[in-house]
């Protein structure tokens, strides 16, 4: 017999009952019941049943462990009663009556309880992730992680990807968020950088003349955290030479789809993966019906512009404002809101927001006209209308954000999701995806009153170079898109730059000279100079596709051992200071943080 299994923990069943057994694994839970010790055992697998009786050799070992001590046992299995079956456990038909026990190691008394799951301090959950990974949402969690990664790498392959490795220390980039450096010992001043993404090297890889590459990538990027973010987190990373951004499209949309559809079945969860192609929402019609360039398509609000019914019009605010060139009125419409307690709820929740109060107006049911200040000052005729732009009935109510747009559409975002959520809008189990596309090459940046790069500064601008030269910046497209699936986004890409003469030109309009350019990306130019294919890619997260997958809404819980949200591992208590030794091998010296 094998020293420490015949079976696992997730094995046996009702057909295994009269066979001796050999079982490991951790003790769950114990319960006592008129002499006889029960005791769950579990392991990577399952759940079995244990029965010591108070002869059984091993009754009092048992019965002074604690909790997650890990024992091996010897026993039969015997059929349960069938009042006893516990129909919720593979194993439930069946237990294993105890002959012999031996302690393969102790628990002591635990910081964190496994069985029951109760809500714990994330500190505590963090210090103790061995523990907490015993917990079998979170252990379900991760295998689900290990199953999306291995169904991912089977369907890019089965299109004709090869999987490729990029360096991890590779040079510092002045784009994006901050780098992780890492001190070059045989260099003294000088630094490695970790990768923020592997895109320089994938697109070599595309000049290099391989085509259809991919790679589970780790990526590094020294930001500010967040639920959905983290300092180290991994990527789906995609690029494909001779593409059409519709390529893409068509290469990525079935992984995608495929992927949520084999898990939508998942931890007691049923969902599905809404039907059709995925919507292609051009940036600023995301912008104006949504308010984010992350929809949610499960909240079936868009929003309107409705300027036209205020201008010049009787409620005075909004006429004013309209005044100005470039302000708008745009409305968040609210079906079944059209109450006064409704209303009233949204304009104290937009105080907690910092605005003065939100301006509405509802219809009460069996009543035609409008009610609230608005529509008492619009009046009827000019309220009527509104309705109608916004198909509103009895019983419906709208709200405004008013001024420049560019200013509050995060706001009216804010409250149109506000207002889903609130009235029971947002469809439930369903996954929603959509592509934002006609992303601005350019934007306005007040700060340093300069045109600068808005998204991507090496995708492609529609037009190419006739497009730099003739078109006002601000009005030029990329070829840059986002997937977004139930108001998450899962990535960003492109089509990209690969002529050297339009990528000078690009950066010549966003401020930056031919000689910075060519230092700081000096290795891509000149790879493009000897010949580089047309190539696209991009690069979905897999920490929030598991998120998503899983139900949760932090990646934290789909991620074996995060950070918290200072960035620091409490587990193995990183970061941490060094010794002199080691700083002298580097050549560096600390100094303490200089003070305001």
């Amino acid at each position: 017999m094998h020293a420490y299994r015949t079976h696992t923990c997730g094995a046996l069943r009702l057909a295994d009952a009269g066979r001796p057994v050999r079982l490991s694994g951790w003790i769950h839970r114990k319960r006592d019941h008129g002499g006889l010790l029960f005791i769950d055992l579990r392991d990577h697998y399952g759940l079995t049943q244990l029965v010591f009786s108070p002869s059984s050799p091993g009754f009092a070992a048992a019965e002074r462990l604690r909790a997650e001590s890990v024992i091996r046992i010897d026993g039969e299995v015997v059929a349960r009663a069938p009042e006893t079956v516990n129909p919720n456990l593979p194993t439930g038909e069946i237990e294993v009556r105890v002959r012999d026990l031996e302690v393969l190691s102790e628990a002591a008394e635990l910081p964190l309880p496994v069985f029951g799951e109760p809500d714990y301090p994330e500190d505590i959950r963090l210090k103790h992730r061995y523990l907490d990974l015993r917990r079998e949402t979170l252990h379900r969690n991760i295998m689900l992680r290990a199953s999306v990664i291995a169904s991912i790498r089977r369907r890019m392959v089965e299109q004709g990807f090869t999987e490729f490795q990029t360096p991890i220390l590779t040079a510092s980039s002045p784009e994006g968020a901050r780098d992780f450096l890492v001190p070059a010992r045989l260099h003294p001043g000088q630094f490695y950088a970790l990768p923020q993404a592997p895109q320089q090297f994938k697109q070599l890889l595309m000049v290099s003349g391989f085509d259809r590459y991919f790679q589970i990538a780790p990526c590094f990027r020294d930001e500010a955290l967040r639920s959905d973010r983290s300092l180290e987190f991994y990527q789906l990373d995609l690029e494909m030479s001779f593409v059409t951004q519709e390529d893409v499209f068509q290469a990525v949309e079935p992984v995608m789809r495929g992927v949520f559809e084999e898990f939508a079945v998942w931890g007691g969860m049923t969902r599905r993966v809404a039907e059709g192609p995925f919507p292609r929402i051009p940036y600023r019609e995301a912008i104006a019906k949504f308010g984010s360039d992350k929809p949610d398509l499960r909240n079936p609000i868009e929003m309107q512009n409705v300027s036209e019914h205020f201008r010049g019009g009787g409620f005075g605010v909004f006429a004013r404002i309209l005044e100005t060139p470039g302000n708008a009125i745009w409305a968040i419409p609210a079906p079944g809101g059209g109450s006064r307690a409704f209303c009233d709820r949204m304009d104290s929740w937009a105080k907690g927001e910092g605005l003065p109060g939100m301006a509405y107006v509802f219809w009460r049911e069996g009543e035609a006209e409008g009610a609230g200040p608005v529509a008492k000052n619009l009046g009827p005729e000019r309220t009527e209308a509104l309705r109608m732009q916004l198909g509103l009935e009895p019983g419906d109510a709208v709200f405004f954000a008013a001024g420049d747009p560019k200013s509050f559409y995060k706001f009216a975002g804010a409250a149109r999701t506000k207002v889903g959520g609130d009235l029971n809008l947002i469809e439930d189990r369903v996954f929603r995806f959509c592509w934002i596309v006609d992303f601005p090459m350019f934007e306005w940046n007040e700060e340093e009153k300069k045109i600068d790069f808005s998204h991507n500064p090496f995708s492609m601008p529609q037009g190419e170079m006739h497009a730099l030269e003739t078109q006002d910046p601000l009005e030029i497209l990329a070829y840059q898109y986002d997937i977004v699936c139930n108001g998450v986004e899962l990535s960003s890409g492109a089509i990209r730059n690969h002529r050297p003469d339009i990528m000078l030109k690009a950066f010549e309009i966003a401020g930056y000279p031919a000689s910075m350019v060519e230092e700081r990306f000096g290795g891509m130019l000149n790879a493009f100079r000897y010949g580089a294919p047309p190539h696209g890619g991009i690069a979905p997260g897999i920490d929030r596709i598991v998120m998503l997958l899983a139900g949760q809404e932090a990646i934290r819980e789909v991620i074996a051992f995060p950070m918290n949200q200072q960035g620091q591992d409490l587990l193995m208590g990183a970061p941490s200071p060094v010794s002199d030794r080691q700083l002298k091998e580097l050549h560096l010296r600390t100094v303490p943080p200089i003070k305001a």
